[in-house]
C-alpha cells in the first residue's frame, strides 16, 4: 500500500522515544491541553506487534475474518476503516494521506523513529537508553528529566504546559515544502534567545559542519569519509582506442553520437503488403512486387498497386501503409484486406525513428556492457575512445602473512586480502600491479611504496592501520605522503587511512577479510569509478522487510551480510547469512547484499523494512 508519496499540507511532529519511557502516556495527558488550545489532532501510532481493533463475535470482526479486505463499517458518531495488510505493512506517507486534512491542524506520530520527519525526542534517565538525537536530524527538540549538551530547545518531560505550548508555536511556524516534504528543516525555531539555533541547512561553509547530525567525536559517518575522499579525487585524462569487441567494461571518453539514421530508411514493421494511405478504399489492389530485407522496390507505388513486404524491407517510394499478412487474401495476383480496419501510415518505421543523424546516444563517462557494444555496433562504430585503465598498485604487508600454494608455515596465515581486492578490482576493469607481501620493515615498506605511487594510480593496501597496528606501515606513510588515519561509525570496517603519495590516492583498509570488502565497497570503488571517468556514480539501493530481528548500535552504520529473495507477493525480503563477525569471508560469499542499517536505529524489528544494498556484479 504505497500508491501516494504526497504527505498532507499540515504540521507533523513526531515522539521518539525507547519503549519504557512513557509515550502513549505523556499523549494521553498532552491531548486534552491541545484540543482546549482550539487544535484539531490527528495522531499515528505505530505498532510493531499485530494488533486488532475488533472484537471477537461482532458483526465487522466476523465479516473481515471471513474474506473482506477492507472492512468499513459506520455509526452515527463515527466510521472505521480496517484494512488488511498481509503482504506487507502499510507505507507511512500513503497512512499519512489517509487522514482527512481538511478537518485537522497537526497530525502527531507516536513511534516511527526510524522514518524521516520531525520529532521531539522523549527521554527518562531510569530507563537507561542512548539518546538518539545526536544521530537523528530530524529531532527538533528534547525533553527529558536531565539536561544534556546540546543547542537543541530542551523541556523537562514531566512539564505538559511547556511541551504544548512548544508543540502550539511548531503548528503556528510550520512552513509546508512541496519538494522535501514535512521535515525538520521547514521547522523555525521557537522566538526564544536560549534556544535559537541554526539549522544544518542554513549554515554555508566549506568546512564539516558541527551541529545536531554532525558525527561523533568517534569519527567520521560513511556519507562524509565518502565525501571527503571524492573531494581529492581527478579522473584520469588519458585516453585509447579499442575495438567495440574489447570495449566491454571500459568508461567512454567522448559522447557517441549517431553518424547514421536508424532505422536507415522507412521500412515495413511486419510481414504484409504496402500500399498508398491516400488509396485505402479498394475492394483489391494488384500485386506488382515482392520484397525481402535488405532489397528493395525502386518504383514509386501506384494507386491500386500493393508490394508483397517482409519484416523490415524499404517500403516503396509513397507506400506509406501496410496491412499484416493475416488480415490479407491473395488469389490470382491480386490482394484484398475484407476484415481489416486500415489506418493511413499504420505499421510502418519512418526513416531516423529510433535514432537521427547527428542525436546524441551515449555520453562520455558511461560504463560500457552488452546493450552499449551493441548500440555502437549497430550504428557502424569499429572502435571508440575510452578512458586509459586506472592502474591499481596492491600489496599486503606483515611478517606473518603468506603466499597460498605451499604448505603453511608456523605462525602464519595465508594472503586472503590481496585476492580479494584483485577480484574486485578486476570486476572494475582495472589494470594491478601486484607488489606482494611486504615484510614489516620500514625502509622496504617505504621503496614500495614510493615506486608504487610513481607507477600506478593508486596504491591499494590492508592492514596496519588500526590502533595497536605495528607502525612500520604508518612510519612509511607519514614521511612520503599526507596521510589520514580515520576511524570511519561503522562496522564492519572501522578503521581506514587515506590521502596522498606524489599526489596519488593510497588507501590503507582495514584487515579482517569482511571489513576489507566492505570498505572497498563504501570506499575504494566510488573513487575508481571517478578516477575512471563515471562522475556521479552513486550504487543501487533498495528496501527490504526483514525476515528477522536485526540489532545495530546507534551512533554508527552497520552493514551486515544478508541475502534477499522477493515473495510471492512481488515483495523483496532479506535475512542475514548468519554469524557476521569481520574475519567470517564465508559470510560474504553466502551473501547477495549488504544490509544497511542507518546511525540512528539500534532495531529492525521482523516485518520492518531497511535498506540492501545488491552485491550482483560488484564483487
Amino acid at each position: 500500500m504505497n500508491d501516494s508519496k504526497q504527505r498532507p499540507n499540515l504540521p507533523l511532529l513526531g515522539f521518539a522515544a525507547y519503549s519504557g519511557t512513557g509515550k502513549t502516556t505523556l499523549l494521553e495527558a498532552l491531548l486534552p491541553l491541545l484540543t482546549q488550545a482550539g487544535l484539531k489532532v490527528g495522531v499515528l501510532k505505530h505498532a510493531h506487534h499485530d494488533f486488532d481493533v475488533d472484537k471477537p463475535g461482532k458483526d465487522s470482526y466476523r465479516l473481515r475474518k471471513a474474506g473482506a479486505n477492507q472492512m468499513l463499517i459506520a455509526s452515527r458518531n463515527r466510521h472505521v476503516l480496517m484494512t488488511e495488510t498481509p503482504e506487507a505493512e502499510a507505507e507511512f506517507d500513503y497512512l499519512l494521506t489517509r487522514f482527512d486534512s481538511a478537518k485537522l491542524d497537526l497530525i502527531l506520530v507516536e513511534g516511527c523513529k526510524n522514518i524521516a520527519f520531525p520529532k521531539i525526542e522523549l527521554n527518562r534517565h531510569e530507563v537507561g537508553k542512548p539518546w538518539l538525537y545526536p544521530n537523528d536530524n530530524n529531532i527538533i527538540a528534547i525533553a527529558a528529566d536531565t539536561h544534556v549538551e546540546s543547542p537543541l530547545p530542551q523541556i523537562s518531560i514531566n512539564d505538559l504546559d511547556s511541551i504544548r505550548d512548544f508543540v502550539i508555536q511548531y503548528a503556528a511556524d510550520f512552513k509546508f515544502d512541496t519538494n522535501s516534504q514535512a521535515d525538520a528543516s521547514n521547522f523555525t525555531q521557537p522566538n526564544d534567545d536560549s534556544n535559537k539555533t541554526q539549522s544544518c541547512s542554513e549554515k554555508k561553509t566549506s568546512e564539516p559542519i558541527v551541529c545536531c547530525d554532525s558525527f561523533s567525536p568517534a569519527g567520521l559517518s560513511v556519507p562524509q569519509g565518502q565525501q571527503k575522499i571524492l573531494e581529492t579525487i581527478s579522473n584520469v585524462s588519458l585516453t585509447e582506442k579499442v575495438a567495440i569487441n574489447q570495449a566491454y567494461g571500459r568508461v567512454l571518453a567522448s559522447d557517441i553520437v549517431s553518424p547514421i539514421n536508424v532505422p536507415q530508411h522507412t521500412n515495413s514493421a511486419m510481414d504484409g503488403y504496402a500500399i498508398r494511405g491516400d488509396d485505402l478504399d479498394r475492394e483489391s489492389y494488384t500485386i506488382v512486387a515482392e520484397v525481402m530485407a535488405g532489397h528493395s522496390f525502386d518504383e514509386e507505388l501506384q494507386t491500386g498497386q500493393a508490394v508483397k513486404i517482409m519484416t523490415g524491407a524499404p517500403t516503396p517510394l509513397s507506400a506509406d501503409t501496410v496491412v499484416m499478412r493475416e488480415q490479407a487474401i491473395e488469389k490470382d495476383g491480386l490482394v484484398s484486406f475484407p476484415e481489416a480496419k486500415i489506418s493511413n501510415g499504420q505499421n510502418v518505421r519512418m526513416a531516423g525513428e529510433d535514432l537521427s543523424i547527428g542525436q546524441p546516444v551515449f555520453t562520455a563517462g558511461t560504463r560500457i556492457e552488452a546493450p552499449e557494444m551493441g548500440m555502437m555496433a549497430s550504428l557502424g562504430f569499429g572502435e571508440c575512445s575510452v578512458r586509459r585503465q586506472v592502474k591499481v598498485g596492491i600489496f599486503s604487508t606483515g611478517d606473518e602473512v603468506q603466499d597460498p600454494g605451499n604448505a603453511q608455515q608456523p605462525n602464519s596465515i595465508y594472503d586472503s586480502n590481496r585476492y580479494t581486492i584483485m577480484g574486485m578490482l578486476q570486476k572494475l576493469g582495472c589494470e594491478i600491479v601486484d607488489y606482494g607481501i611486504i615484510e614489516d620493515d620500514e625502509q622496504k615498506m617505504m621503496a614500495v611504496l614510493h615506486s608504487a605511487s610513481l607507477e600506478t594510480d593508486m596504491v591499494l593496501t590492508s592492514g596496519g592501520v588500526s590502533v595497536g597496528d605495528a607502525d612500520y606501515i604508518k612510519l612509511a606513510l607519514d614521511k612520503l605522503g599526507e596521510i589520514n588515519f580515520w576511524r570511519i561509525n561503522m562496522r564492519p570496517g572501522r578503521p581506514l587511512a587515506y590521502g596522498k603519495i606524489e599526489n596519488k590516492p593510497f588507501f590503507g583498509l582495514p584487515g579482517n577479510p569482511v571489513a576489507v570488502m566492505v570498505s572497498f565497497i563504501n570506499f575504494v570503488e566510488p573513487a575508481i569509478r571517478k578516477l575512471q571517468g563515471q562522475l556521479d556514480w552513486v550504487p543501487v539501493k533498495a528496501n527490504a522487510i526483514a525476515t528477522e530481528q536485526l540489532r545495530s548500535r546507534q551512533g554508527r552504520t552497520e552493514f551486515s551480510r544478508g541475502f534477499f529473495t522477493m515473495n510471492e507477493s512481488g515483495v523483496l525480503e532479506v535475512k542475514t547469512t548468519g554469524k557476521q563477525g569481520s574475519g567470517i569471508l564465508r559470510s560474504m560469499s553466502e551473501a547477495n547484499c549488504l544490509i544497511e542499517i542507518s546511525p540512528s536505529v539500534d532495531t529492525v524489528k521482523v516485518g520492518e523494512k531497511v535498506t540492501i544494498i545488491p552485491l550482483q556484479g560488484r564483487i
